[in-house]
């Protein structure tokens, strides 16, 4: 300190100087604190120390308005999640509990609120494999294109029958009643903007908080807008119209947004070299997989919307599988049907799951090459799996932590599905939620 004192040097030079003593001091401070947290790995470098793995993103798109759309996602991570418990040993793994952040649009919003919700003993309320159930159980007796299925009833805006389904699987719960944070974008006519459903937001204000269902009920508006949604307090109201129709059906690149910014929750991640993204596209339409010529006639408005989301969907992931360069295989997989299916029915749905996941889906990267992948959808459930294991592991052993979720700090800014007594208010989220097996029975 006392030599760059006393010598006299021009402006340039002596601000070179103090940049390189304060870059000493730091590097020698980092080194003192680190010796002192983990002094029995001597030599260890200090990213390796403080490494406590990646930020784990799912992101489901919900293209279109009906149940083909859940199907893939919904055999995918039960699929996941089966390979997780054996990994693991533990028979009661959840996908929940191997991922950081969720996002769904349309279908994939239903999807991502479910296997989030937070069920009576805290756990999530829902497997993957019952919302497999769930999602296969709801096709109507004339297959995918049917309106009777409980699923189709979801996306006709003012159907009571896919109320009292969404009331039926959610109950009073609010978005505050997940156990990790969710993210439903959808598009508010009244500001003409993009809006985000968002538990971060719903945590910090009952002005932000929404029930599920009328989440779920707004993702699902592939008809336009649907009523307007709102909060709990009665404070906000959002003119709510699905992903689908404007054209955000690929909830990724939000989900990336969110957990690169929000540094109160996620404040290790500075890059997509500290995010681990599964992104699970569409499944491929039944009425366009028909062998059968389609008709001489104009397309409906749904058809050009769901040809237009279709379309931005594959541009985001062609973005950011730029963004992603080289580490696109390991932090980055995509999961989509490769092609088109004929329309099924009920009891067909386990084999269409199963050959969609047999499917090799087409990988691109804006303004570079398209190729078909090395591997099916099936091989790349099965390794992020193991990479998701690792990475647990790895969370484990790190002395610090690179995720701190929000939670409600003081009854007063509890949601209406839970109340000051943990066990009055888990009660009540769980008496009106059935038990999967009674889905059938009151279709």
């Amino acid at each position: 300190m006392e030599a760059y004192a006393a010598t006299a040097s021009p402006p340039t030079t002596t601000a070179m100087c103090v940049d390189k003593l304060s870059h000493q001091l730091f590097s020698l401070l980092e080194t003192r604190l680190l010796g002192g947290w983990c002094p029995s790995v001597p030599g260890t470098p200090a990213r390796a120390l403080l490494d406590g793995g990646r930020v784990r993103v799912l992101a489901i798109d919900g293209c279109g308005a009906g149940a083909e759309d859940a199907l893939l996602a919904a055999a995918a991570l039960a699929r996941l999640e089966a390979r997780l418990r054996d990994r693991t040993g533990d028979p009661d793994a959840r996908v929940a509990d191997f991922f950081d952040v969720a996002a769904g649009a349309g279908a994939g919003g239903v999807l991502a609120a479910m296997l989030l919700l937070r069920g009576a003993d805290g756990r999530p309320r829902y497997s993957a494999q019952e919302a497999l159930a769930f999602v296969a159980g709801s096709v109507g007796t004339k297959g995918w294109c049917g309106r009777r299925g409980r699923w189709a009833k979801l996306f006709r805006r003012g159907s009571r029958g896919g109320d009292r389904t969404l009331r039926r699987v959610f109950g009073d719960a609010t978005l505050r009643d997940t156990v990790a944070p969710l993210l439903v974008p959808c598009y508010d006519l009244a500001t003409a903007a993009p809006f985000v459903f968002s538990r971060a937001d719903a945590v910090e204000s009952d002005t932000f908080d929404f029930r599920l269902r009328d989440v779920c009920a707004a993702a699902c508006a592939a008809g336009g807008a649907v009523a307007p949604v709102r909060s709990v307090d009665g404070l906000t109201a959002v003119a709510a119209a699905s992903g689908g129709v404007a054209a955000m059906c690929n909830p990724a690149g939000t989900a990336i947004t969110h957990a690169l910014h929000n540094k109160q929750e996620f404040p290790l991640a500075t890059g997509v070299d500290d995010l681990l993204v599964l992104s699970i596209g569409a499944g491929a339409s039944a009425a366009n997989g028909s062998s059968t010529p389609m008709p001489a006639r104009s397309p409906s408005p749904r058809e050009l919307a769901r040809v237009t989301a279709e379309g931005v969907a594959d541009m985001v992931d062609e973005s950011l599988g730029m963004a992603f360069g080289r580490a696109r295989g390991s932090n980055y997989v995509r999961i989509q049907a490769g092609k088109a299916l004929v329309p099924i029915r009920t009891d067909e749905a386990s084999v269409a799951a199963e050959a969609m996941l047999a499917q090799r889906n087409v990988e691109s990267v804006l303004f570079r090459e398209r190729r078909l992948s090395e591997r099916t959808n099936a091989e790349k459930v099965d390794a992020l799996a193991a990479e998701l294991v690792k990475e647990q592991e790895r969370r484990r052993r790190s002395p610090l932590p690179n995720v701190a979720i929000k939670q409600v700090g003081t009854p007063a800014r509890l949601s209406s599905a839970t109340t000051a007594s943990s066990g009055t208010g888990t009660a009540r989220t769980a008496s009106t939620m059935p038990s999967p097996a009674s889905w059938e029975s009151r279709r």
